[in-house]
C-alpha cells in the first residue's frame, strides 16, 4: 500500500462517517505500534489538502513500564510537526501489582482511556482518535458473537457523553495487512509493547482463528466487514450520502 492508497481509504471513513469537521482539534492516540504510527502519519497528510481544516496532536499513556521507551515516538512526531505530550502513569503497577486482578486487559482500557481522555481535555481538544483498523473491527465482531452472544462491533465514531469528546476511527477501512506493508514500506519507528499479556489474551485467539478461516475461505474477511456495515447497529452513524 502506498501514501495515496492510504489517504483514501482514511478519507473515504472520514467522508462516510463525517468523522472530521471545521476546526476539529483531535487527539491521536499513540502506543508506539504500527497502527498508531500508521494513523498520525496519515491525518497529518490529510490535514494539508482536507476541505474541513483541522488541528492534530498526539498522546501516549506511559503505563508505568520501565522498559517503555517512547522516545522513537517523540522524534517521529517532531518529523511530522505534531504537538506530542507523553502522560506517565501507574497503570502497569495497578493492573500487575500484588493485588492483580482477573481481568487485567478490561481494567486496563479503561485506566488508560481515562488518562487519554483527560490529558485530550486539558489539550483543549474536542475529538480522540484510536487506529483500530478493519481487522480490529471484523476480530471484535467475533469476540461480541462468541462470548456475548450477540452481533456487534465498535462504532466508527461514538459521542462520549460523560466527557463531551468525540471518539473517531479514521482507519476502520483498512485492512491490516495492507498497515503492515505500509510500515515496513516506510520503516516507522514502531515501540515494542512491553505488556506481559501481551499475545495471550481472547482477542489474539479470535485473531489467529480468523487468519485461519480467510485461508481456508478465501473472501471471508470481505464479506464479515460488509456484514457488519449492513448490519444498522443502533450506535452506528448512517453512512453521509
Amino acid at each position: 500500500m502506498n501514501t495515496r492508497r492510504l489517504l483514501s481509504y482514511v478519507r473515504q471513513a472520514a467522508d462516510d462517517y463525517v468523522l472530521i469537521e471545521e476546526h476539529d482539534k483531535i487527539a491521536a492516540g499513540l502506543s508506539g505500534g504500527k497502527d498508531s504510527l500508521t494513523m498520525l502519519y496519515a491525518l497529518k497528510k490529510l490535514q494539508r489538502f482536507y476541505p474541513k481544516h483541522f488541528e492534530l496532536t498526539a498522546i501516549t499513556v506511559h503505563l508505568g513500564f520501565e522498559d517503555f521507551h517512547p522516545e522513537p515516538i517523540a522524534a517521529f512526531c517532531k518529523e511530522l510537526d505534531v504537538p506530542y505530550k507523553i502522560v506517565h502513569t501507574d497503570i502497569a503497577g495497578i493492573v500487575f501489582g500484588p493485588d492483580n486482578v482477573q481481568n487485567p486487559c478490561s481494567l486496563c482500557a479503561r485506566l488508560r482511556k481515562g488518562a487519554f481522555n483527560e490529558a485530550a481535555l486539558q489539550l483543549g481538544c474536542n475529538k480522540t482518535a484510536y487506529a483500530h483498523h478493519r481487522d480490529d473491527l471484523i476480530e471484535t465482531m467475533l469476540l461480541s458473537l462468541f462470548y456475548e452472544g450477540r452481533f456487534h462491533s465498535f462504532s466508527p465514531k461514538t459521542e462520549l457523553e460523560r466527557t463531551g469528546l468525540t471518539l473517531i476511527r479514521p482507519l476502520i477501512y483498512v485492512p491490516e495487512a495492507e498497515i503492515t506493508g505500509f510500515w515496513h514500506r516506510h520503516l516507522f519507528p514502531a515501540v515494542r509493547n512491553p505488556c506481559p499479556a501481551e499475545g495471550q489474551t481472547k482477542r489474539q485467539y479470535i485473531k489467529e482463528l480468523l487468519g485461519q478461516l480467510n485461508r481456508e475461505n478465501p473472501g471471508i474477511k470481505e464479506r464479515m466487514f460488509t456484514a457488519i456495515r449492513s448490519a444498522s447497529f443502533e450506535d452506528w452513524p448512517e453512512v453521509k450520502i
